[in-house]
């Protein structure tokens, strides 16, 4: 099996090129420059330089049967363009279906798409996780790109009767993870109280990165996943103290939580204009992977504790 792998020197991208090799695939990378040498030498670097709408793909399609399409915009929290949804729509959606069309001609077997939890929504009601089924309801620009690709995807998949696969999954955890949850690692490493020892009533779904590539490699080779969309997590949901803590002791640092109430987080994040940040502390985000395990016969290989020890020896391992 020859397999395309976009967004390749990603963070999700360069684990699944790790797991491929293993697993003895063919594997082509599709690089902005070949010659940084990220991949050992058995990985086919292909250099296309930027992406773009109108980007010739046709040397790189040469041979593969499956796409798995990393390559993104990803979300940002404090985006500074001036038109962030055309920027997103951009990379996400044109340069998708471009990549979509191509291959779709080029006899491309089965296309496995990166989407988001973003498309099915913000936040969960508390007991009823979002289920693959549900109607999207996309709230932020990058979760309206995200199901426009989705969109045109699937219309080509069908004029072309190439498999199209969609994965959403929600946040994304593991050694070299960025963002928001490095920031939370550095908090508890420095031992900074926290007002988020009360947040015990809302649950939220994540997923390890070693999961998330165990279930793509599912979706590469299980015949049955052609033309579905299934949701990923470690099938452990966490409130938000919760997650602190268990991260805390992965650490080996002590949570110093101050169980504040939430209303009065709430009220304070607003004074200094982060509504949304409070929003995603107190809120749920839930999913569930029913489909997903029942129809791939999968389940995720990594509990969530080892997942957050995981993720946290290579924190300690980098500040040292």
């Amino acid at each position: 099996m020859n397999i395309l792998v976009t967004g390749s020197t990603g963070f999700i991208g360069a684990a699944l090129i790790e797991e491929l090799e293993k697993e003895k695939f063919f594997i082509s990378a599709a690089v902005r420059d070949a010659s940084n040498g990220k991949f050992n030498p058995n990985v086919n670097c292909i250099s296309i330089g930027h992406l773009t709408p109108s980007l010739d793909w046709s040397y790189a399609l040469q041979g593969v049967n499956t796409i798995v399409h990393l390559a993104a915009r990803a979300h940002i929290l404090s985006d500074k363009s001036d038109d962030p949804l055309a920027d997103y729509r951009y990379i996400n959606v044109d340069c998708s279906l471009n990549l979509a069309h191509q291959a779709a001609i080029a006899g491309v077997k089965r296309f496995i798409y990166m989407s988001s939890i973003k498309v099915n929504g913000e936040f969960s009601i508390l007991g009823k996780p979002f289920t693959a089924q549900d109607i999207p309801t996309p709230r932020d620009f990058y979760g309206v790109s995200k199901y426009e690709a989705e969109l045109g995807l699937r219309a080509i998949a069908e004029e072309f009767g190439m498999e199209l696969v969609i994965i959403r999954p929600p946040l994304v955890y593991g050694p070299q993870v960025k963002a928001n949850f490095l920031s939370m690692m550095n908090w508890l490493w420095r031992g900074t109280p926290l007002p988020l020892g009360g947040l015990t009533n809302n649950r939220r779904s994540f997923v390890f990165i070693d999961n998330l590539v165990s279930m793509i490699v599912a979706c590469i080779t299980n015949p049955l996943a052609a033309n579905q969309t299934f949701l990923v997590s470690d099938d452990e949901d966490l409130s938000t103290t919760g997650l602190l803590e268990r991260m805390a002791l992965a650490l080996g640092r002590p949570s110093k939580l101050v169980a504040v109430p939430a209303t009065l987080i709430a009220f304070g994040a607003k004074l200094v204009g982060r509504a949304d940040i409070s929003l995603r502390l107190l809120s749920s985000l839930q999913v569930d992977i029913k489909k997903t395990k029942n129809l791939l016969g999968w389940s995720p290989p990594v509990s969530v504790d080892e997942g957050l020890l995981k993720t946290a020896e290579y924190f300690l391992k980098i500040r040292t």
